[in-house]
């Protein structure tokens, strides 16, 4: 049963309707929704039908939902469960930047990882900046992150705040703001539970807070692109009418067809353009987004930047011992680990070091141990193009036995760091010795399901 105030409060928005809105609440209908990795082929859905979600043409709508724990092509980072109506972000910088993907873009609330991975993927040969303030959700989202295996996403743990000082640094800032959820009604019942006016009150004043304070990151001319999983004006429409009013600021209106069934809407003062999704309209979830260009140019200054520690010869001589990277990457170390960040973005990291928390950045290449170089596992779940290494392709049983960190009944012509798959798509490293492997998959990542 839905809040009688919370069906009072937003009775008057356009496109509401009452009748269809709460009939598709009691329907007890779910949707579920994947977005495939275009750097990881899954062939379920080369070989399937699956209808394609219209703004996203990496999105597909699943006749059911799978036990996704027990699917390898999942651990593997071969695609992601996304809400269908999120994904409507593709359809958006897909207007806004075109074929222009080489831009630097900061994700503020980004866990767990969703819009982060859609933007990597978007912007192939840009840089993604992933933030989340709460230490453990930043933990999840360096994991979804690290199995999605792009190298352009570096991840912060940081108040948005500290984005403060990269004044002009950003072409877009995307804000997947902290909600009161009423969107997310038909999936969560404590969503339901835990709705108040005054926390939609108290939300509007977080979402404010957290604008000002990555404001000045952005670029002049660059976009905002501002969204929540609420129905409340106060979250939305007000809140562009907040940033107009204390910046200066465009609203930029996307097109969209009418066969999508996206309600386009103005707000009141400013008649900016903000797109809502109703679930009894289009076959997702409750979402508002908005975009916004600024329209203001600020003093600007030359970025501090951390020195990044270079691997020694040696260190080098090991590490191509083993293995022979194909991409053009740039590598730095950070204590004992070789790292790998696309050569244009290299300095970009050494200039967020010095501000910021830095989770994860690039790609992890290995560690050197003694006179071994082992390879880690962000190596081996990553899009870097590899030679020289040796894999060991997995049946399913097999794979999700080593997705659970137990020993695998096969054997390998090969020994030392072998690279094991299922599907051609990696999962991670065994080392094959004389009589045993042991299992290098991340302790804290695995399967615990049966």
């Amino acid at each position: 049963m839905l809040p009688e105030n919370f069906i009072q409060s937003v009775q008057h928005l356009k496109g509401f309707d009452k009748e269809k809105f709460e009939a598709i609440h009691n329907s007890e209908e779910q949707i579920t929704s994947v977005r495939i990795n275009p750097e990881k082929k899954c062939s379920i859905f080369l070989e399937e039908e699956y209808k394609q979600v219209a703004w996203c043409k990496y999105g597909f709508y699943l006749p059911e939902r799978p036990s996704f724990t027990l699917d390898p092509c999942f651990h593997a980072g071969a695609y992601y469960v996304q809400e269908a109506s999120s994904m409507f972000l593709w359809h958006i910088v897909e207007q806004i930047f075109g074929t222009n993907t080489e831009q630097k873009i900061l994700d503020v609330c980004a866990a767990p990882g969703g819009k982060s991975t859609l933007l990597a993927s978007y912007f192939y040969n840009g840089l993604i900046v992933s933030n989340e303030v709460i230490k453990q959700r930043a933990a999840v989202l360096a994991e979804n992150i690290t199995k999605w295996g792009t190298t352009n996403n570096i991840v912060t743990n940081n108040d948005p705040k500290n984005f403060a000082y990269l004044k002009n640094y950003f072409d877009a800032v995307v804000i997947d703001a902290p909600c009161s959820g009423s969107g997310m009604f038909r999936k969560d019942v404590t969503a339901v539970e835990e709705w108040s006016l005054d926390n939609v009150t108290l939300c509007s004043q977080r979402q404010q807070r957290i604008i000002a304070d990555v404001w000045d990151s952005l670029k002049e001319n660059g976009y905002l692109i501002y969204s929540t999983c609420s129905y409340s004006e106060e979250e939305n429409e007000q809140i562009t009418d907040w940033i107009m009013d204390n910046f200066i600021a465009k609203s930029v209106q996307i097109f969209i067809p009418n066969n999508w069934h996206i309600e386009t809407t103005q707000s009141n003062k400013h008649k900016a353009f903000g797109y809502r999704f109703y679930p009894d309209k289009i076959k997702g979830e409750g979402f508002f987004i908005t975009v916004l260009q600024k329209k203001e140019s600020i003093a600007t200054h030359k970025f501090k930047q951390q020195q990044l520690q270079q691997p020694t010869k040696q260190e080098l001589a090991l590490l191509n011992s083993f293995i022979v990277l194909q991409n053009e990457v740039k590598l730095f170390k950070y204590h004992n680990e070789i790292k790998a960040i696309d050569e244009k973005w290299y300095n970009d990291v050494a200039i967020l070091s010095q501000q910021l928390y830095i989770k994860k950045a690039g790609t992890i290449i290995g560690e050197i141990k003694g006179k071994d170089f082992v390879p880690h596992h962000e190596l081996a779940v990553g899009t870097l193009r590899l030679s020289n290494i040796a894999t060991l392709e997995l049946d399913k049983d097999n794979a999700l036995q080593y997705l659970r960190k137990k020993e695998i009944a096969v054997s390998s012509p090969n020994k030392g760091m072998v690279l094991v798959t299922y599907q051609g798509l990696s999962l991670g490293w065994i080392k094959v010795m004389q009589h045993r492997m042991n299992n290098y998959y991340p302790s804290e990542w695995r399967i615990l399901k049966s």
